[in-house]
């Protein structure tokens, strides 16, 4: 039986001599024992809260907004204070591009490629593109339909270049403006609505419209079942990325508030393509009959000068 000395705490002053007199022991350190759990726990917690900013597109926002204002930005009417918004390379654009044409789901466009530089490059490109695309792909879609027809002459419109780009640019400002105000008066209202700048917006809707450039060229086929799969196809690729960005700022709004707002921006989406598809493709022409020119008959007519 153990004596009552053998149950006394003994004190080690020196770790290594208690390894040295028994190699096999074991040896537990008690410096920090919940520090592993707390960063496992810490761990699980730091990525639901990112998880949950990546949606919302709202992480690290309170850093680029700080760092923004810590940036000295020139006067609007030099030319450097333009230059900003163009500042943006050619990967940055191809990538933009990728991820309005291959939307993942439960990603949001403003989080992954917006927010760390907005641009107007990529934007205004892509909408000056689309305007000559609709246009030229007018004109030519109409002169397949009607070629080989003895009535018909072919006579170039150069009016859609004009008809397009008021379309395409007022699209591309005008709504972007209005939803913009609109998310900044539902911001006054509810304190949770994720707000996103007019500049994030129109990039937004401007890399949206990249699909249908080679919607508007395909639309040359003469067939009306083809180009109406088009159309959804291509709404639906882009209207998804207008939904899965614009939804988490509306979502903690009144339900149908909400729900109005995501209806009303697909709305409009969808009234662009089907308005561009039934002016410049599907718009009835008219068949001009061709010149006639007298026959000429041999006859010379002698005109006397006094």
């Amino acid at each position: 039986m153990a004596t009552a000395d053998d149950l006394k705490f003994q004190e080690f002053d020196d770790a290594a001599n208690l390894l040295a007199a028994n190699p096999d022991a074991t040896t537990i350190s008690i410096d920090e024992p919940a520090e592993i759990p707390k960063n496992k726990h810490g761990r699980l917690q730091q990525s639901g809260r990112e998880e949950d900013d990546e949606l919302l597109g709202t992480d690290d926002s309170d850093k680029t907004e700080l760092l923004a204002g810590q940036k000295k930005s020139a006067p609007f009417w030099t030319f450097e204070y333009y230059q900003t918004f163009f500042d943006v390379d050619t990967y940055q654009v191809l990538d933009r591009i990728k991820g309005s044409v291959f939307p993942v789901p439960g990603r949001n466009f403003v989080r992954l490629y917006i927010r760390s530089n907005p641009d107007l490059y990529g934007p205004f490109w892509i909408c000056a593109t689309l305007v000559f695309a609709i246009a030229v792909s007018g004109n030519l879609s109409n002169f397949f339909i009607h070629l080989g027809k003895p009535t018909y002459h072919y006579v170039p419109e150069f009016r859609k270049v004009s008809i397009a780009a008021t379309t395409i640019y007022a699209y591309a400002w005008l709504v972007p403006l209005a939803l913009w105000g609109f998310l900044m008066w539902r911001n006054s209202k509810v304190m949770n609505i994720v707000s996103y700048s007019f500049l994030e917006i129109v990039c937004v809707y401007g890399y949206s419209l990249f699909i249908y450039i080679p919607t508007a060229i395909l639309w040359i086929i003469p067939q009306k079942a083809v180009r109406w799969v088009l159309v959804m196809f291509s709404l639906c690729l882009s209207g998804s990325v207008l939904v899965m960005t614009f939804w988490p700022a509306v979502r903690d709004d009144n339900r149908r508030i909400a729900l109005a707002t995501v209806g009303t921006i697909v709305l409009l989406h969808a009234l662009l393509a089907v308005g561009c598809l039934a002016y410049f493709f599907d718009a009835p022409e008219l068949d001009f009959p061709a010149p006639n020119i007298p026959p000429h008959n041999g006859t010379t007519g002698i005109t006397k000068i006094q």
